[in-house]
């Protein structure tokens, strides 16, 4: 039997990051992955909501983990900003009976299922970078990225806090590094992986957040990365739709392609490239899919 999770891409990979969500379900099949829709699910509110409404935030991802628990399976997510806002919403109703209770009320009220407090969420990089994901990897057979130089970029929101992601070490992380690894890559490691992108704020101040940018790109470039990759869609927008004009900000060049975590491992196991959507990248990853034979 497949793994089976219920499925919570978010908003960005439905709609600005189409690419991310396409690759992933064309992906889950060849990992022995069936991923569950989840109709009812609504956006997870994300920072904005949380700072404007906080209990309208809280209800709204006790909803989505609700959807999840009467389908009777964990949630997996494939963006760092979705990871956060539920698991959040999940240890506040879970460490304390009476929220819990306060928000059923809510959800009740709203002819929404009541939440028992049954349900995971997990991040498809940590499914991925486990023992029972990397033997998913391992039996797939990967034809491997003919060592390709990567540059791993986790962001920040993934990793902290630890109170509530506490998957792995945020200052010294290795989930990234050990699926490069495993599917035939070399890591670029450099000391900016863990760093804002600078998204949050690049309406509000964009030069500001260009300048976050910068230091990554300009990390992965200085390690000698043919490709960048991260697990967030909102990281990705960060790092090649606004690369451009990083580089005119900064006065640099980077030309660093940045791949979503599934398209890397999908040129590994040898997803056709027209499924994984390249085209709707920014900076051209011609020279990668030729460095992989793709």
């Amino acid at each position: 039997m497949p793994r089976q999770f219920a499925y919570y891409p978010g908003c960005v990979a439905e709609f600005s990051s189409k690419e991310l969500n396409a690759t992933t379900k064309a992906l889950a099949p060849l990992l022995d992955i069936e991923l569950l829709p989840m109709p009812a699910a609504t956006c997870c509110g994300a920072g904005d909501v949380a700072e404007a409404k906080p209990n309208l935030y809280l209800t709204l991802n006790v909803r989505i983990l609700s959807e999840a628990e009467s389908m009777g399976v964990d949630i997996l997510t494939i963006c760092n900003v979705c990871t956060l806002n539920l698991r959040r919403a999940n240890k506040l109703v879970k460490d304390d009976p009476r929220v819990l209770e306060a928000v059923n009320e809510e959800l009740i009220k709203a002819g929404a299922r009541p939440y028992q407090g049954t349900v995971e969420v997990t991040h498809l990089l940590w499914f991925l970078a486990t023992e029972e994901g990397l033997s998913l990897l391992e039996a797939r057979g990967p034809k491997g990225l003919n060592g390709l130089k990567v540059a791993p970029y986790y962001g920040c929101q993934l990793l902290r806090p630890s109170s509530v992601m506490g998957f792995e070490d945020p200052d010294r992380p290795q989930s990234l590094e050990r699926l490069i690894t495993a599917l035939g890559g070399e890591v670029a490691d450099y000391d900016s992986k863990t760093r804002c992108c600078g998204f949050p704020i690049i309406l509000a101040r964009e030069e500001v957040a260009l300048k976050e940018s910068h230091v990554a790109l300009a990390g992965a470039r200085d390690a000698g990365a043919q490709v960048m990759v991260t697990p967030c869609p909102l990281c990705h927008l960060a790092m090649d739709a606004y690369q451009r004009k990083t580089e005119q900000l900064m006065g640099e060049e980077y030309a660093m392609p940045v791949l979503h975590l599934p398209q890397l491992i999908g040129l590994a196991l040898g997803l056709p490239t027209k499924t994984m959507e390249f085209k709707r990248h920014l900076v051209p990853v011609d020279e990668v899919l030729s460095s992989v034979g793709a």
